[in-house]
């Protein structure tokens, strides 16, 4: 099938060093915010990504030796054919992709991968209202339906809420909010329509797990996601302290600068029928030297075994 790049305007259609490949009878799923992978500058962010950089984001993506990679803060099209052949010549090859476009031209939500993408449904117009005003969702959100064998396919939806960072047309966090209710909105939509869906939601929600907009993607009820919550693989095995609280745990993802503060806003979140298929102890964060070279972001990964589930 071609890949299409999907323009909201132009409907287009280091615990270790390197992970060892998955069984054929499982696959892993990544997602890594690559800070402002750009090959050119824009009016808004003049700075492409640097050579250092972009060999250090190529490292952390070939340790974690993803089948389907979902990258938030990618540039335009051949920003992601650049970095696709690159990790294809350093023998990564991840020849299916999608890129989605919502109203930020600049940075894009993307998705390569070695299994078949069989369906696309990107949502690059979604719309809603603050204090009267009409805002679109900034990232867009990128729908696939992709093949993990001939008996097991799964729907992904890749997504980058709005940042922390304040803008002058309305609250940062109402705007997060908002796009959240509506990826919740579709995510309802397909478990409505397919009760059993393998559904992996995830990208950075730019917020905490208690926040309004985590908890409402994460939903309540019979179609409330369960959150893999990766962590170090560092050999901390703290039991919980409480029967309600998680284990102490490090699984922040993401440097804010601003505030210097360390937290996990980058998730991997699953529907009940595809948590049966999830491995937990190959679910992690990755580390590894010098993180920071490659982006504010550390990328997390899930494995799944591939069967009756």
């Amino acid at each position: 099938m071609r890949n299409r790049f999907s323009l909201w305007f132009v409907p287009l259609l280091l615990v270790s060093a390197c992970s060892p490949a998955p069984a054929a009878d499982t696959f892993r799923v990544a997602t890594y915010n690559v800070e402002n992978y750009l090959d050119q500058p824009t009016e808004s962010r003049p700075q492409p990504k640097s050579a250092a950089a972009k060999a250090r984001v190529r490292e952390g993506i070939r340790a974690l030796n993803p089948d389907v990679l979902a990258l938030e803060e990618m540039g335009g099209l051949s920003a992601l054919m650049e970095l696709r052949s690159s990790l294809k010549t350093e023998g990564l090859d991840l020849p299916y992709w999608e890129l989605v476009s919502g109203e930020d031209t600049n940075i894009h939500v993307a998705v390569l991968s070695k299994l078949p993408i069989v369906a696309r449904r990107p949502h690059t117009n979604e719309v809603f209202l603050l204090d009267g005003c009409r805002f679109r969702v900034s990232r867009g959100f990128a729908e696939l339906d992709i093949r993990a064998a001939p008996d097991f396919t799964f729907t992904l939806i890749a997504a980058h809420l709005k940042s922390r960072r304040a803008v002058p047309e309305a609250n940062e966090a109402e705007q997060r909010l908002a796009e959240a209710k509506i990826l919740r909105d579709i995510v309802d939509r397909d478990l409505a329509a397919h009760p059993n869906t393998r559904l992996i939601v995830l990208g950075d929600f730019n917020d905490v797990r208690n926040s309004d907009s985590t908890r409402e993607i994460i939903g309540r009820g019979r179609f409330k996601l369960v959150d893999t919550r990766p962590a170090e693989r560092n050999g901390d095995n703290p039991p919980a302290e409480n029967s309600w609280s998680e284990p102490r745990n490090i699984t922040w993802t993401h440097y804010y600068g601003k505030e210097d503060t360390y937290s996990r806003v980058d998730y991997i979140l699953l529907s009940s029928r595809l948590a049966r298929a999830w491995i937990r102890n190959d679910t992690y964060v990755l580390t590894m030297p010098n993180w920071g070279i490659a982006s504010d972001h550390r990328p997390i990964v899930a494995t799944f075994k591939v069967g009756n589930n």
